[in-house]
């Protein structure tokens, strides 16, 4: 099929290159502009445009999509079959939904409808859930809100990260573009609307959002909360004024002595550990940690480098 493909980060990339391995010719790759990327803000190609551009296919980034009438002109006289929308980041508009004969093509981090929105990925981590997968759906004018295609559930690993379920779903996402598509043109495919009623949100991440809230969380959903939000915004808190961003935590049950203290946020010492109060009598190991404007240490470091006496009183938050 001759195809329009819109992508922009690492996610997409799979997808792309099995529509390739595929045999469809990729009329146009679409993708969002460079951007600035780290300390020194080095104009970065998005890796969708570099798979692009090693493979020969055609690329472009504009700016805007919704009036820009020099890019419907060009769709318009490529005429795809299907245009597929992977981890694109901008709203496709109604021009574009009706311009191919199969639509467009969308694939999802999530079993719809849950987790419609921006970082489903995060947020299935973040909130407990055991599994989660790929959607392919026809966009519409909506959230997420088209009819689903196919569906391919993933089991999450107690242990996993965001960074590491993104990784599983972008291999596994790939095949599963490429059977919605064949799927499609062969007729043998029949979209079925979604239920409102089991919709949930996965907003865009905020950097508030990594914010430990001792009293308001449990030990597990502090943890859970900093497996969703790696690499950003990560887990942190606050002591003396000062951020401390938490890089690895473990719930722990404690000894006897804790459950003497109920305060919320209040650092128990032992042999070298920081154990943390939460919510509901839980308890948290904070294993490694790093002060604003200071390297990251372990917990003993940490401990090492206070005041005579300031262990006593240790309290985050």
């Amino acid at each position: 099929m001759r195809l329009v493909f819109c992508g922009t980060p690492r996610f997409a990339v799979p997808t792309m290159e099995a529509l390739l391995r595929a045999g469809h010719e990729m009329a146009l790759v679409v993708s969002q502009p460079d951007r600035p990327v780290g300390r020194a803000q080095e104009l970065t190609a998005p890796p969708v445009k570099q798979t692009a551009l090693a493979a020969g296919l055609p690329i472009t980034q504009p700016d805007k999509i919704r009036n820009n009438e020099e890019f419907r002109a060009r769709l318009e006289a490529i005429a795809p079959d299907a245009i597929v929308v992977v981890a694109y980041g901008r709203i496709i508009p109604a021009w574009m939904l009706a311009l191919p004969r199969l639509g467009c093509i969308n694939l999802h981090a999530s079993l719809l409808p849950r987790y419609r929105g921006a970082a489903p990925i995060q947020w299935a981590i973040a909130m407990g859930e055991s599994a989660t997968g790929n959607t392919t759906m026809l966009l519409d004018e909506g959230l997420d809100t088209g009819p689903i295609l196919l569906q391919q559930a993933l089991a999450i690993g107690p242990e996993q990260t965001a960074p590491e379920l993104f990784d599983e779903l972008a291999r596994g996402g790939a095949p599963l573009v490429v059977d919605t598509l064949a799927r499609l043109d062969a007729g043998t495919l029949e979209p079925r609307p979604q239920n409102p009623a089991g919709a949930t949100l996965a907003p865009l991440l905020k950097r508030e959002d990594g914010l430990m809230n001792f009293a308001a969380r449990t030990a597990v959903e502090l943890k859970n909360r900093w497996r969703g939000f790696q690499p950003w915004p990560g887990a942190f808190t606050f002591w003396n004024g000062k951020k401390l961003i938490v890089h690895r935590m473990e719930v722990t049950a404690g000894a006897d002595v804790l459950s003497e203290i109920s305060e919320t946020g209040r650092v128990i010492v032992q042999d070298d550990r920081m154990i943390a109060a939460c919510a509901q009598g839980t308890w948290l190991e904070l294993a490694e940690v790093q002060l604003e404007g200071k390297k990251r240490v372990t917990a003993a470091e940490f401990l090492h480098g206070l005041q005579p006496g300031a262990r006593a009183g240790l309290r985050f938050g």
